[in-house]
């Protein structure tokens, strides 16, 4: 549900996430290549991998030459714009939502990305989405999903990332966004809106439940909170292992949203192992120490 053209023109957002850019080519042209090469991500050792328990941080500079600034979200000189730039800059890297959506009336697909997006349990497999408080009516997916309470989520890898930009861009209502990015439709069994075939791995899903909370700007629309319940997996056969309990990262090649326009790939990855109590207590002195004290 888009604004029309004359409404659009009179609201004048104080703030849009779709900020003006110009001469984007010229400042592009002189970056390296993106690398296509698809030579395996590599694995590294962890950045201290002779760290202890009670370390802290032993690399870097020292937490006692940092100084904080204390900030008010909901200081009267503080706008929404200041806000938005600091999270998607802070809280990096955010995986993308890529999500399907049919309108209440069935006649109009929708396909757009979005960062503030989690899968927040597998047991049962559930899913969260935001969407942004905004000047005017509620994005189009997100009144897809109140209206029928369904959709599919599907992932970003590297190869899909131009297309999947593509269907951000705020094309006329009823305008396709599979037609605007070119990817494919592929069927599903659980949910009507169709799952994207190039995607590594898709989630039908179903809405459980939506919370909304007001702006505390005026004349800004409610931001909207979406919880989604998976009613079935879709995984691409030669990226997973034979049980389909694991997803390849050389095949997967996420995707991972920063700060302003600027996304991350995987190039190297290291292991961390969860450790126990009980086992780490005996070969440690500090978690001695701690474990005695306790008792006393």
């Amino acid at each position: 549900m888009r604004l029309t053209s004359s409404a659009a023109a009179a609201a004048k957002p104080a703030f849009s996430a779709v900020q003006p850019i110009t001469n984007f080519e010229e400042t592009t042209a002189n970056r390296p290549d993106f690398d296509h090469s698809g030579k395996p991500i590599e694995i590294t050792k962890s950045p201290d991998p002779s760290w202890s328990y009670g370390d802290g941080v032993r690399t870097g500079q020292s937490p006692t030459d940092k100084v904080h600034r204390e900030i008010d979200p909901f200081s009267p000189d503080r706008s929404v714009g200041q806000n938005y730039g600091l999270l998607i800059s802070g809280i990096a890297p955010r995986p993308v939502g890529f999500i399907s959506t049919i309108s209440g009336d069935g006649e109009t697909k929708n396909l757009a990305p979005f960062s503030y997006f989690q899968v927040t349990d597998h047991d049962p497999p559930m899913f969260i989405v935001s969407f942004s408080s905004r000047v005017g009516s509620a994005k189009d997916t997100y009144q897809n999903l109140k209206d029928t309470g369904e959709c599919v989520i599907n992932t970003v890898s590297e190869n899909m990332i131009e297309a999947v930009n593509a269907s951000s861009i705020d094309a006329p209502y009823g305008v396709s966004e599979w037609d605007i990015t070119g990817l494919t439709e592929a069927p599903t069994t659980t949910v009507r809106p169709s799952r994207v075939k190039e995607s590594v791995l898709s989630i039908e899903g179903q809405v459980v439940d939506i919370k909304e909370f007001e702006s505390h700007k005026p004349g800004i629309s409610n931001y909207g909170m979406v919880l989604i319940k998976a009613t079935r997996f879709w995984v691409q056969e030669d990226a997973a292992n034979e049980d389909f309990s694991h997803i390849e990262l050389d095949k997967l090649r996420p995707i991972g949203q920063l700060g302003g326009m600027s996304y991350g790939r995987i190039t190297s990855t290291f292991e961390l192992p969860r450790t126990r109590w009980a086992d780490e207590k005996p070969k440690n002195k500090l978690l001695i120490k701690l474990e005695n004290e306790k008792a006393l």
